[in-house]
């Protein structure tokens, strides 16, 4: 059920890519959440903390709307981040 966080932050991030500055880098992001999504194992904190730092980043350039799907994109992965055993 916690993988849902995942595929809708990636469904979120891949609506709103063509509106980024880095389209490109929105549209890879949102396939590693997806690939992600779909593993037997899910990702550890590091490369959540990763993703989010890359989603942080794709903000700076974006404004309005685009902020706001990249900022719901964020909260999806924290989600699933908090079901994350560990640190």
């Amino acid at each position: 059920m916690s993988r849902e966080h995942l595929r809708d932050g990636a469904a979120t991030l891949e609506r709103t890519a063509n509106d980024l500055a880095d389209t490109e880098r929105a549209e890879d992001l949102a396939a590693t959440l997806r690939t992600l999504a779909d593993r037997d194992r899910g990702p550890d904190h590091g490369r959540l903390a990763r993703i989010e730092r890359a989603l942080s980043e794709l903000k700076e350039g974006a404004d309005g709307e685009a902020a706001a799907a990249l900022d719901e994109t964020t909260e999806h992965v924290q989600a699933y981040r908090e079901t994350v055993e560990g640190v």
